[in-house]
């Protein structure tokens, strides 16, 4: 082909078109083995996906869903293998570590199904399906924790009186679920605001659609008791900080500042709560990250965390370092500074 001056098709617009030619397969592949995942094709959309994966080795949908199909096979050791890989190629992700939980939950592994739920948490912070799977997960290890507590002192009617109470709820929770993979057509992987993670099935715990539901469970009321100074109960109040801000939960929000707290400008705590109300209660979306966080300890009662801050609404998309000097109080880690900045 003669690309002279007067060919009509430059080598650029040609590129291009391959490229997003390109493109479109690889959309209509992934589709096509979604469809096969549905109808319970297993063994022909395993042997799809590899033959893609073949291709695009690093491709985080495929590799996805090639997860889910091993679910759905009963091959948990390989899917939590493929799983696994994905959280550590994507940490950005917090399917991949919710995925994890639930199959660690299947296996009773609670502790494990928890800290896999606090990394997705931690990538995502307003992520509602894990938070609501954490406290799924919390309430099997409370009910084991009882347990526990009963084969010590079998006479201790508070402690039968509250695995009682948790048997029932975990009774009522299980509910049957349907597995079910990303419907994007985009290969590259998916940002956590618009990534659906596939449920899988439990007989313990109802771990968890991709979509938040409208009964899930919310981030905690008010900041987290300390058991000590710990840097990771810092870090967790500062995610549920940014939790309650994209809920766009005022009072919640509210409740992590010290009643000492300096405001930005020196104003009154009244008028700066007052503009920070209209903010967060004006836009009609909200989501905020937290991200690259890092904890300095002053000592048991004094920190400082300093991270990038995503604030993204329906009208306004900001990234700016951020910096939180946080105070020790009645067992609670609160905001007593807030700067921009490191």
């Amino acid at each position: 082909m003669n690309f002279s001056a007067r060919s009509p098709t430059p080598l650029a617009v040609l590129l291009f078109a391959l490229a997003i030619s390109a493109l479109s397969v690889r959309a209509d592949e992934l589709q096509d083995i979604d469809r096969l995942l549905k109808q319970s094709q297993h063994a022909q959309a395993l042997e799809r996906v590899n033959q893609y994966l073949s291709q695009r080795p690093k491709d985080a949908k495929g590799r996805f869903i090639k997860g889910l199909i091993l679910v759905e096979q009963n091959k948990v050791a390989e899917a939590i293998e493929v799983f696994t890989a994905l959280s550590r190629d994507y940490p950005e992700l917090p399917e991949p570590y919710n995925n994890l939980a639930v199959l660690y939950a299947a296996q009773g592994q609670y502790e494990k199904a928890r800290q896999q739920l606090e990394m997705s948490i931690r990538t995502h912070p307003s992520y509602a399906t894990a938070y609501e799977n954490l406290g799924d997960v919390y309430t099997k290890l409370a009910s084991q924790a009882y347990d526990k507590a009963l084969q010590f002192d079998s006479s201790n009617s508070a402690a039968k009186n509250k695995l009682s109470l948790i048997r029932d709820l975990i009774s009522s929770n299980r509910l049957p679920r349907s597995s079910s993979a990303p419907s994007e057509t985009s290969t590259e992987p998916t940002p956590p605001s618009a990534a659906r993670t596939a449920p899988v099935k439990s007989a313990e715990t109802k771990l968890a659609s991709g979509q938040a539901r409208s009964g899930a469970t919310k981030p905690a009321e008010k900041p987290a008791r300390a058991q000590d100074g710990s840097g990771d109960e810092v870090l967790q109040t500062v995610l549920a900080w940014a939790g309650a801000w994209s809920k766009q939960n005022v009072e919640t929000y509210l409740a992590f500042y010290a009643q000492d707290f300096k405001t930005p400008k020196g104003e009154a705590r009244s008028e700066w709560e007052a503009v920070r109300r209209q903010r967060i209660s004006g836009p009609k979306k909200i989501e905020v990250a937290v991200e690259s966080p890092k904890v300095t300890l002053r000592d048991q009662n004094n920190a400082v965390v300093s991270f990038r801050q995503m604030y993204r609404s329906d009208n306004l998309n900001i990234k700016s370092s951020k910096t939180l000097v946080m105070v020790r109080s009645d067992g609670r880690w609160l905001i007593q500074q807030e700067r921009a900045g490191g």
